[in-house]
């Protein structure tokens, strides 16, 4: 393990008063404003002309998770109103992709509100429409410690129908709102495909069909990875060293076709968020896991596992980004695999070395978080300069908020 500095949280914290708070997106969702950070120059644009500055031979990364239906609120006879914040799963598999296919039952790991009321083995149902189909739903506390439910259902539909009609979005606690009929829309990015994340990657919630044909006529290239963010995304840091927070890990995908589109255009990259880049730079260590440890030593679900310090172990080399790549997906095509699943903890903090991302596009993030970090480990001290600027040109913050273009100062 190198020598980690010690963060002090209180390094990393702003003033951000309460009416800067986006509690609402703006329309059309490309007229947000746009801050332009590069070589320490700063400059206010709109989101709608994102293509004139970038470069026409930057890659752009998307994380085209979509968020589902997370909160699912059952009425005991009693009237007690239980509610059901879905985490992730567990059983029968803990690929979220497989779990949303599920036709009979399943088992999460869940938030419970009012838990004092709900014992364990007590059954709650519920009855709703799928698709035209009436479904009755049943909910058990299986597990009193983890939190585990064991969801089960009637009708043979899929797990994704059924929390979709059930279900509520979750949107962020800070913005003290209960989702409304907008929200299924607002807070899901246009090019939300892969269901599976309880918050969405809001760096993306800017971009609409004008600004990816924009991108496309000056021949800008784009690509996805899946992340299916977490609660733990929203988790303030507690701790006076932001070293010792306890990061929660989510699930990530990479298709085969993705990572030989990466290798390709591996000079420019820019990140849509802060899941983007969490996914791209948890890629490369994966890769470097590979390539450090002997054939006989690999345990497949350790290697696809990227801890939270993971990048500040002692290896014996640390290959180039190209070399990473390269040995995935030799692994890949050993193992027959057209995508890699893998979960991630990864904690970017200043002083991490970036491996494979140039840009970063994002939202702004609440003081002392762990999305603050990255960005003051992206930017270094000059993080502060955008933050005021922001603060000072009345720009709207965090999920629902104004967005920005930032360049990495190595």
């Amino acid at each position: 393990m190198q020598n980690l500095p010690e963060i002090p949280l209180a390094d990393y914290h702003y003033d951000l008063p309460d009416e800067r708070i986006a509690r609402f997106p703006v329309e059309p969702r490309d007229t947000s404003k746009l801050l332009i950070f590069d070589n320490g120059q700063i400059q206010h644009e709109h989101f709608y002309d994102l293509s004139q500055f970038l470069p026409q031979h930057t890659f752009l990364v998307f994380n085209n998770t979509k968020v589902i239906p997370a909160r699912v609120f059952f009425q005991k006879a009693t009237g007690a109103t239980i509610e059901i914040f879905l985490l992730h799963p567990e059983a029968p598999s803990r690929i979220i992709n497989d779990i949303m296919q599920q036709t009979q039952f399943c088992v999460w790991s869940c938030m419970i509100g009012n838990k004092k009321r709900w014992k364990a083995g007590e059954k709650l149902s519920i009855e709703c429409v799928v698709q035209g189909t009436k479904c009755s739903v049943e909910a058990e506390l299986i597990d009193n410690e983890k939190n585990w439910v064991h969801f089960s259902w009637s009708g043979g539909l899929y797990f994704a129908d059924v929390i979709r009609a059930l279900g509520e979005i979750p949107l962020p606690p800070y913005l003290g709102r209960h989702a409304d009929a907008h929200d299924s829309d607002t807070y899901q990015t246009v090019y939300s495909k892969v269901e599976g994340a309880v918050a969405a990657p809001t760096a993306g919630l800017h971009f609409t069909e004008n600004v990816f044909q924009q991108l496309s006529d000056k021949g800008i290239h784009h690509d996805f990875v899946t992340l299916h963010v977490g609660a733990g995304t929203f988790q303030p840091v507690k701790v006076q060293n932001a070293v010792e927070h306890t990061m929660h890990s989510e699930q990530v995908v990479f298709k085969k076709s993705f990572i030989e589109n990466l290798l390709l255009n591996i000079e420019q990259v820019v990140a849509v968020g802060t899941t983007s880049m969490r996914s791209l730079e948890s890629l490369y260590w994966i890769g470097v896991k590979l390539l450090t440890s002997s054939l006989g030593q690999r345990n497949d679900g350790e290697h696809f596992f990227i801890e939270k310090l993971t990048p500040y172990l002692d290896y014996p080399f640390e290959p180039t980004p190209q070399a990473s790549l390269k040995a995935i997906l030799a692994y890949m095509a050993g193992a027959q695999l057209e995508e890699l699943v893998g979960e991630t903890e990864i904690m970017i903090f200043p002083g991490y070395r970036f491996k494979i991302c140039k840009g970063l596009i994002t939202n702004y993030h609440q003081p002392g978080s762990t999305l603050m970090l990255l960005v003051a480990a992206f930017l270094g001290p000059q993080w502060r300069s955008v933050y005021q600027a922001a603060l000072a040109n009345d720009y709207r913050f965090l999920s629902y908020g104004d967005s920005s273009l930032l360049w990495r100062v190595d």
